[in-house]
């Protein structure tokens, strides 16, 4: 009986630290930090900045919901960061996506215009002019 009860204490404390762990790690995977739906961290605001400059608007949308691209809300909920990357420094001719490798803004921003996507994809962040948040 001892021993049923030891193991059963054992099974219910490790659900409750992997709760616990899985919890703390899905906040810790955010690559964005929002306040009211427009005010980010500074790297999220270089990400939004990049793409004001590129000008990716004239194919996702001003929303980032498509237009004759695809939409990025839509888009971020199943790529992942790495397939991002891929998509973005490397293009996808065939299909109009031209590389962006030889940017040295989008190079340098990439994980910044990634954190900005997928805040707008996860709808934390509105579509719209953004600020930093207050240090």
């Amino acid at each position: 009986m001892k021993t049923r009860t030891t193991h059963a204490m054992i099974v219910l404390a490790a659900g409750v630290w992997m709760a616990g762990a899985s919890t703390s790690g899905a906040a810790a995977q955010t690559p964005y930090q929002v306040v009211d739906g427009n005010t980010v961290d500074a790297q999220t605001l270089n990400g939004w900045r990049t793409w004001r400059a590129m000008a990716c608007e004239r194919c996702h949308g001003a929303q980032q919901e498509g237009l004759v691209g695809p939409s990025l809300v839509a888009s971020l909920k199943v790529l992942t960061k790495d397939e991002f990357k891929n998509t973005v420094l490397h293009g996808r001719i065939k299909l109009g996506m031209p590389n962006f490798d030889g940017s040295k803004q989008v190079v340098e921003n990439i994980d910044h215009l990634y954190a900005y996507l997928k805040g707008r994809s996860d709808g934390a962040i509105k579509p719209g002019r953004l600020q930093e948040i207050a240090k």
